[in-house]
C-alpha cells in the first residue's frame, strides 16, 4: 500500500480563500445559532479531515489550548506527512522517512481550519497522507496536536492520523441492499433483537482481529446457505439476532513505551519515524476518547478500518435474515493517558477510572456526540453505553454531582445515515447508579435511564447482568429472588442473563474458600465453567425471563476470561496481585503444562503452576502490607525461604516484567480457539435449541401479566427449584421447572404441582437439559443441580 509518487511539497496547496470561509462560517454559527451548543454541534460536523473532492481535504480542529497559551496565528500550522516509501501496515516494524510540510491555517477563536488540494486520501488498498495540527512556542519549540476525530489512526490515537475518505468506505460496503431495504418515508428506528452474543474481538477467534472474525462468521454463513451441518465450534456463534462487540476504539498505549510512532529526527521538510504495529493487550474499556470515531488498529489485520464495515456486512447479509451489530461505546470516562492526547478542556478532573469528561462544555458535548455518530456509521444497528452512571456534572448551586440524563437522551437521539438511509440505532445503557456508593447493589433500580428517556425504546442492563453475580455460591439464587421478581415485572426493557465480561471476571476473583457449590463440578475450573454456562440458568433466561437474553462467548465456549491490560507500568504489579486469585479458578496444573500456554511466565522461571501459585500466595499480601512499595515488595520476596521460583534476587523491574508476562499469557490463554475442541455436544445442542425456542416466541420478551406465574418450590428442603408459567397471546403456554442448586429432589411429577393455570391435559415436553434421561417423556422425576424441563401447551 503506497501513496502517490509526486512529492508532497509539489502537490499540496492551501486554498486560503476556502480556509478563511470556513473560519468565517464558524464565527457565523456563534452569531446566528440559538445556543452555543447548537453552534458547536454544527461546527463539530466540520472537524477532522473531510475529503470534499478527489485530492481536496478540509481540516478542522477544536484547539482551545492555543487561546490559553496565546499562540499567534502565524505560529499555528497544518502538519502534513507523506511516506517516501510504501508503508506496509501488516509489518511489525519499519523505519520510514516522511516528507513533512507545514501549511498556514485560518482561525476563529478556538477553531482552526485549512482546506488543501493535492492530498492523498487513504482507501482500502492505499495508505493516505498523515496529518496533525502543529504550533510553535516563544522559544521556537514545536508542539503537535493530534486529531481526536480522526477516521483512521494506523499507529494509535497518540500519533498523527491518516486522511481517509469515509465515502470510499461506504461505496465499497457489501451490505448496501440491507440499508436500501430499510429506507422509508422517515427515519428508521431499530428495535431490540431476540437475543445477543457478546464477544471480545481479540479472544473470539485464533486470529484475534475484526477481519478474522468476519471470515469466521462468513464461513459459518456459507455453510448455512449450502445446507451443510455445523460443528459445535460453529454452533455456539449462531442462533443470535445480534452480535455485540466489546469496545473496538483505540485504548491506552504502553506507559513507558515503546511508542508506535517514534520520531528520531524532524525538520521543516523531513521526518524519520520508527513505526511499530500497535500490539497492546486490553479488554477495551481503557480509552482516551481521542480516536473514538474510528477503530483500534490492534484489532485490524490489514490496518484498515474497513474491517469493521466488512464485519457489519457479513452480519447484515446473514442467511435467513440479518443479524444486528451492536457496538459498546465508552464515553463515561477517560484513562489518565487522555491527559497526554486531549486538550485539558475535555476533562473535568480525576475519578476512580482516570478522568471525568466535561460534558457541560458545549464544545466537548458536541464533539462527543459527533464521535458517536461517526463510529456508528461504520455499520452498527445498536449501541451499548458503558457506565451510564458515570455521566455526571458538578452542580455549583447545590454543591453536588448530578447525573447528566439530558446527555444520555442526546446520545439516543443521534441520527445515523449509511448508504443514504437515515436511522436511529437501538440503545442499551449500563447504569448502576448510585455506583460507586457502597449500597449500590441494594439501591440501584436499573430503571433510571429508561424512566428519564422521552421514548420507550431504550434498554438497560438488568440486575443479573451487572457485575458481582456469583451463581456458583450456595444460596445465590434465593438471595437474588427479590431481583428476579423485579425482572418479571420490569424486565421487558432489560438485558437478562448472568454471563458477560463483567460477571465472569468477577467470578474469577472470588475467594475459593467461600461456600462454593461443589455440585457444579469436580474442580474449580469445572465449577466456574458450569456456573456461567449452566443449563438450568439458560433455561431460566431464555424461557422464563422477559427482556433480551445475552450470552458471553467466552462463557459459552467455557474459555477463560479476566481483566486484560498490559500497558500499565506504575500499577501493573498491583493489578496482577488483585487478579492472581483467578489462577486458582481458571488454570490447573495440566493447562499450565501445555507447551503453548504461559510461555512468558515459564521463561521467567515459573516452570510449573505450583511455582507461580506459591509466588502469588505472597505477592497480594505484600502489596497490601507495604502500601504498594515495589522496593519493599521485591526485597521481601527475595528473602522468602525456601526461595521462590522466578528471578532471584527480585527487583522492581522484575516485578513489572512478570506483570506484563501474566497479562500477555492470560490474554492468549483466554482465546476461545483453545476451548472449542472440548465443547460438550449435548450442552451445545441444548443451548442452541433454547435460542431457537426463544426466537420463535418473541412474546416471551414482555413483562409478566396477571396470568403468568413464577415462584420456587416450598418447602426448600436444601434446594432451590424455580417454576415459571407463561401465557402467550395466541393461547400457547410455556411452563418450566429448573433446579438451580442444592440437594436432588424426591421424585415428583412436574405437571402435577399445584400451580395456577397448570392443571389439565395437553402438555408436551419441548426441551430437557443435559442430565435428564433421553427416554423421559413425563411423569415422576428426580431433578438435581443444573437440570430442568420445559413444556408447552396449546398455541
Amino acid at each position: 500500500m503506497t501513496g502517490p509518487e509526486t512529492p508532497l511539497r509539489e502537490r499540496a496547496r492551501v486554498d486560503a480563500a476556502a480556509s478563511d470561509a470556513l473560519a468565517d462560517w464558524s464565527a457565523g454559527r456563534y452569531r446566528e445559532s440559538p445556543t452555543t451548543f447548537d453552534a458547536e454541534q454544527a461546527i463539530a460536523r466540520r472537524l477532522g479531515a473531510r475529503v470534499e473532492a478527489p485530492g481536496r481535504v478540509a481540516f478542522g480542529f477544536w484547539a482551545p489550548e492555543l487561546l490559553d497559551r496565546r499562540v499567534p496565528d502565524g505560529d499555528i500550522f497544518l502538519e502534513l506527512l507523506a511516506p517516501t516509501e510504501p508503508l506496509d501496515l501488516e509489518q511489525w516494524h519499519q523505519v520510514t522517512d516522511f516528507e513533512r510540510l507545514l501549511l498556514p491555517v485560518s482561525r476563529h477563536e478556538s477553531h482552526v481550519f485549512a482546506v488543501v488540494d493535492g492530498l492523498c486520501a487513504g482507501t482500502r488498498a492505499l495508505v493516505g497522507d498523515f496529518y496533525a495540527l502543529c504550533w510553535r512556542d516563544g522559544e521556537g519549540v514545536e508542539h503537535r496536536i493530534v486529531d481526536p476525530l480522526a477516521v483512521s489512526v494506523p499507529f494509535g490515537a497518540f500519533a498523527p492520523a491518516e486522511i481517509l475518505d469515509p465515502a470510499e468506505l461506504e461505496r465499497g460496503r457489501g451490505d448496501r441492499t440491507y440499508y436500501e431495504a430499510l429506507a422509508g418515508s422517515g427515519v428508521h428506528k431499530f428495535g431490540p433483537p431476540a437475543n445477543i452474543l457478546q464477544l471480545h474481538v481479540p479472544t473470539a477467534t485464533a486470529g484475534g482481529t475484526l477481519a478474522s472474525l468476519a471470515r469466521h462468521f462468513e464461513r459459518i454463513a456459507e455453510r448455512l446457505r449450502r445446507g451443510l451441518p455445523l460443528e459445535d465450534a460453529d454452533a455456539i456463534y449462531t442462533g443470535y439476532d445480534a452480535v455485540q462487540l466489546l469496545p473496538v476504539e483505540p485504548t491506552t498505549v504502553y506507559e513507558t513505551g515503546p511508542g508506535f510512532w517514534a520520531e528520531s529526527s524532524r525538520t521543516d521538510g523531513h521526518c524519520r519515524v520508527e513505526l511499530t504495529r500497535p500490539d497492546t493487550t486490553n479488554w477495551g474499556y481503557d480509552v482516551v476518547i481521542a480516536g473514538m470515531a474510528t477503530v483500534n488498529p490492534v484489532l485490524l489485520e490489514s490496518g484498515r478500518p474497513h474491517e469493521l464495515a466488512d464485519l457489519a456486512a457479513v452480519l447484515h447479509n446473514w442467511p435467513g435474515g440479518p443479524k444486528m451489530l451492536v457496538l459498546d461505546l465508552v464515553f463515561g470516562h477517560a484513562d489518565n493517558q487522555a491527559l497526554e492526547v486531549l486538550s485539558p478542556h475535555y476533562l473535568a478532573g480525576p475519578n476512580m477510572y482516570g478522568q471525568n469528561l466535561d460534558y457541560r462544555n458545549p464544545a466537548v458535548r458536541a464533539i462527543l456526540l459527533e464521535l458517536q455518530r461517526r463510529k456508528v456509521d461504520f455499520g452498527a444497528d445498536g449501541v451499548r453505553v458503558d457506565g451510564a452512571q458515570d455521566f455526571k456534572w458538578w452542580d455549583q448551586g447545590d454543591q453536588q454531582l448530578r447525573h447528566d440524563d439530558d446527555y444520555l437522551q442526546q446520545m439516543a437521539d443521534v441520527e445515523q445515515c449509511v448508504c443514504g438511509t437515515a436511522f436511529r440505532p437501538w440503545f442499551i445503557f449500563e447504569d448502576g447508579r448510585p455506583w460507586p456508593e457502597e449500597d449500590w447493589e441494594l439501591a440501584s433500580t436499573y430503571r433510571a435511564v429508561i424512566e428519564a428517556q422521552r421514548d420507550d425504546d431504550v434498554f438497560q442492563w438488568g440486575p443479573l447482568t451487572f457485575a458481582h453475580n456469583t451463581p456458583f455460591l450456595y444460596s445465590f439464587w434465593l438471595s437474588k429472588f427479590w431481583r428476579i421478581r423485579e425482572m418479571l415485572t420490569h424486565g421487558d426493557q432489560w438485558i437478562s442473563g448472568t454471563a458477560n465480561h463483567d460477571t465472569l471476571r468477577r467470578g474469577t476473583q472470588v475467594n475459593p474458600e467461600l461456600n462454593i457449590n461443589t455440585r457444579l463440578g469436580a474442580t474449580r475450573m469445572e465449577i466456574l465453567d458450569k456456573a456461567y454456562d449452566n443449563p438450568a440458568v439458560s433455561l431460566l433466561t431464555y424461557a422464563a425471563f422477559p427482556g433480551v437474553p445475552m450470552d458471553f462467548l467466552n462463557a459459552s465456549a467455557r474459555a477463560s476470561w479476566g481483566f486484560i491490560r498490559n500497558q500499565d507500568d506504575r500499577y501493573g504489579v498491583k493489578i496482577v496481585a488483585e487478579e492472581s486469585v483467578s489462577l486458582k479458578w481458571q488454570v490447573d496444573e495440566y493447562s499450565y503444562s501445555v507447551p503453548g500456554n504461559f510461555t512468558r511466565l515459564k521463561a521467567l522461571g515459573f516452570e510449573t503452576r505450583d511455582d507461580l501459585s506459591r509466588f502469588f500466595e505472597f505477592l497480594p499480601a505484600l502489596v497490601e502490607v507495604t502500601g504498594y512499595d515495589l522496593e519493599q515488595i521485591a526485597h521481601l520476596l527475595s528473602a522468602v525461604r525456601p526461595a521462590l521460583a522466578g528471578p532471584h534476587p527480585v527487583t522492581p523491574a522484575d516485578l513489572k516484567v512478570l506483570a506484563r508476562a501474566w497479562m500477555d499469557d492470560m490474554h492468549e490463554y483466554c482465546n476461545v480457539s483453545h476451548s472449542l475442541s472440548m465443547l460438550d455436544e449435548e450442552q451445545v445442542a441444548f443451548t442452541g435449541a433454547l435460542r431457537a425456542f426463544r426466537r420463535a416466541r418473541p412474546w416471551l420478551r414482555e413483562a409478566y401479566g396477571e396470568q403468568d406465574h413464577f415462584d420456587y418450590l416450598r418447602p426448600i428442603d436444601g434446594r432451590t427449584v424455580f417454576t415459571a408459567l407463561r401465557q402467550g397471546p395466541d393461547g400457547e403456554q410455556v411452563y418450566l421447572v429448573t433446579h438451580m442448586e442444592g440437594n436432588a429432589t424426591a421424585p415428583f411429577d412436574p405437571l402435577a404441582l399445584p400451580l395456577p393455570g397448570l392443571a389439565g391435559e395437553g402438555w408436551e415436553l419441548a426441551l430437557a437439559t443435559p442430565g435428564i434421561e433421553p427416554a423421559y417423556g413425563g411423569g415422576d422425576i428426580s431433578l438435581h443441580d443444573s437440570t430442568g424441563l420445559l413444556f408447552t401447551r396449546g398455541g
